[in-house]
Formats: C-alpha cells, sequence, structure tokens
C-alpha cells in the first residue's frame, strides 16, 4: 500500500469516528437546567468541546486503521470471502474441484 493510499484511507476512517464519536458527552440546555437563547434550537449543545472530539476521532480511527493494515498485510478475509452472490456450497464445491 503506498503512503498517499494509506492517508487517505485513514482520513475516510477519521471523519467516520468523528461522527461516530461526536455525540458522546452532549447536554442540551434542557438536560443542564441553563436557559437557552432566543431562537435557539431545543437540540442545541451547550457543552461542545471539538478537541475531545478531534481526540476520541483520532485514538478510534488509529484502532481501526490498524485493524484494516493488519488484515491488509495478513489477508485474514479477502473478496472471495465477502462473495455474496454465489451460494455458499458453489464456493465450496469450486474448491473441492480445484483440487
Amino acid at each position: 500500500m503506498q503512503l498517499t493510499s494509506g492517508l487517505a484511507i485513514y482520513l475516510l476512517f477519521w471523519v467516520m469516528a468523528a461522527f461516530v464519536v461526536m455525540p458522546f458527552g452532549i447536554r442540551t440546555h434542557n438536560e443542564t437546567g441553563e436557559g437557552g437563547i432566543s431562537g435557539q434550537a431545543d437540540s442545541a449543545p451547550v457543552n461542545f468541546r471539538p478537541f475531545q472530539v478531534i481526540v476520541r476521532a483520532t485514538l478510534l480511527s488509529a484502532a481501526v486503521f490498524a485493524l484494516f493494515y493488519a488484515n491488509y498485510r495478513a489477508g485474514w478475509i479477502t473478496v472471495d470471502d465477502l462473495n455474496f452472490v454465489q451460494p455458499p456450497e458453489d464456493i465450496a464445491a469450486r474448491q473441492y474441484e480445484s483440487e
């Protein structure tokens, strides 16, 4: 895998991880008992901490990318393992025929 390909895949994992971890720990003004601003949405967060989201997304995406890269190098799950079109018995029969 080239460095640019790995970086692009890591960036995709990071963006997905950021959207996954973003709602953790967020409270609205109704949940904290604080008064809201006039015109503010009821779902607007009071305590949004972007640095915390960045750290959590970085840790999660690093772990997921490490698993992805380990699978890429070791070949635990291949494209043939993800064949959902051909029924499993046909795959087994084809493997026995090739031996």
